[in-house]
């Protein structure tokens, strides 16, 4: 009772998080299943979001002008790696790993130093830690989820549009939308914009949630950003197939992860473990899908041979 007391307290705080890491996932799977395009950029443009924000909040700027030119900042690092893919032939992992470089001097000097702290009582902040008990607007729970829905609004409109549908063509099959006209470099990067927008986005919400912005808090992200993904696939892929539906299931999946992340900690698990409990993770819901597969084709293997026996 001690373990799920201890869980029960603990769960406000984890699904507040799993909400704003639910923002970065859905940018990671416009590029990784829209697009079929592994971006390594997210581990930069997630901190470079918050790095800008707190830095104009700090300023006096309006609240959510700070979260929009954040938003732009993780357009323009997703601009950096699609030209990089596109105009110059690199691969979209290392454009991106070039990108996710860049990105670390630069957060650094936006920054002016390693972290910097916003103070929750001396500036005003759209989400914090402090209120996840609250039942106000500015819980992070209510707060994270309005935006949420309206962000799956928006691209769930965006990507029936013909722009966006070439976009998903761009990413279904690339040889057959250059065939239909396609203009496939542009599709590219505006999905590498879009994701790292999302993400800087996301990453803007945490700083404030967490009450600081640091140079290195988007290190990692991608594979939670993956794990998001795999586990929402995993668990609601067979129930939702409206697009919208896909959408909210990655954001379900990034709550699950955190809240077994928040039950392992509870337990007692070495918090300095839990990028390898992170890539344990994401290593075996991506196994699942090609074990179905394998343990499928053995039955029919032996369904074929018991025919051909009989």
């Amino acid at each position: 009772m001690d373990f799920l007391g201890q869980l029960f307290n603990a769960l406000p705080g984890s699904v507040s998080q799993g909400l704003i890491w639910g923002i970065m996932a859905i940018g990671v799977y416009i590029t990784y299943r829209i697009l079929d395009v592994a971006d390594l950029t997210v581990d930069g443009s997630f901190a470079t979001g918050g790095v800008v924000a707190v830095v104009l909040i700090l300023d006096g700027w309006n609240l959510w002008l700070a979260m929009f030119i954040a938003f732009i900042a993780g357009l323009i690092a997703g601009l950096v790696t699609g030209l990089l893919h596109t105009l110059m032939g690199i691969p979209p992992i290392l454009a991106g790993i070039l990108t996710q470089l860049s990105l670390y001097s630069i957060n650094l000097k936006i920054l002016g130093k390693a972290n910097q702290s916003v103070n929750v009582n001396q500036t005003d902040l759209l989400v914090s830690l402090r209120w996840v008990k609250e039942f106000a607007f500015h819980n992070p729970l209510i707060t994270v989820s309005v935006v949420i829905v309206v962000l799956i609004a928006i691209l769930y409109w965006f990507f029936s549009t013909e722009m966006g549908c070439a976009l998903r063509a761009t990413g279904a099959n690339l040889n057959m939308s250059r065939a239909q006209g396609i203009n496939t470099s542009f599709n590219k990067v505006l999905g590498i914009m879009l994701s790292n927008g999302l993400v800087a986005l996301a990453g803007a919400f945490l700083s404030q949630f967490q009450g600081f912005a640091d140079i290195k808090m988007g290190q990692g992200a991608i594979v939670i950003g993956l794990a998001a993904v795999i586990i929402g696939e995993a668990i609601f892929g067979k129930i939702f197939k409206n697009f919208a539906l896909k959408l909210f299931s990655v954001a379900l999946g990034s709550i699950i992860y955190y809240i077994v992340v928040q039950a392992v900690i509870t337990l007692g698990f070495d918090a300095n473990l839990l990028r390898l409990l992170s890539a344990a993770i994401v290593a075996v819901f991506l196994a699942i899908p090609y074990w179905k597969r394998q343990h499928k084709a053995k039955h029919m293997i032996k369904a074929k041979g018991g025919k051909s026996h009989a």
